[in-house]
């Protein structure tokens, strides 16, 4: 699988979340749209990691979309 194009707010967006600035919602999104287009398997290691755990864990699916909020 290779992912869909490269999202022009992929870098803000890993800015975001690598400084904390996501909330609990801005990050099951996120993962959920790294999923939907591919990126969670590509990126850095810890991005697929965590993607893999919130699909186990029932918070996000393999399709990338959010079935679980707080």
């Amino acid at each position: 699988m290779s992912p869909a194009n490269y999202p022009a707010d992929l870098a803000d967006r890993l800015f975001a979340f690598e400084t904390g600035e996501l909330d609990e919602e801005q990050t099951l999104q996120f993962f959920a749209d790294l999923v939907a287009s591919g990126w969670a398997w590509h990126l850095e290691g810890i991005y697929g990691r965590a993607a893999a755990s919130l699909i186990e864990g029932g918070f996000i699916s393999e399709d990338g979309e959010v079935i679980w909020s707080g």
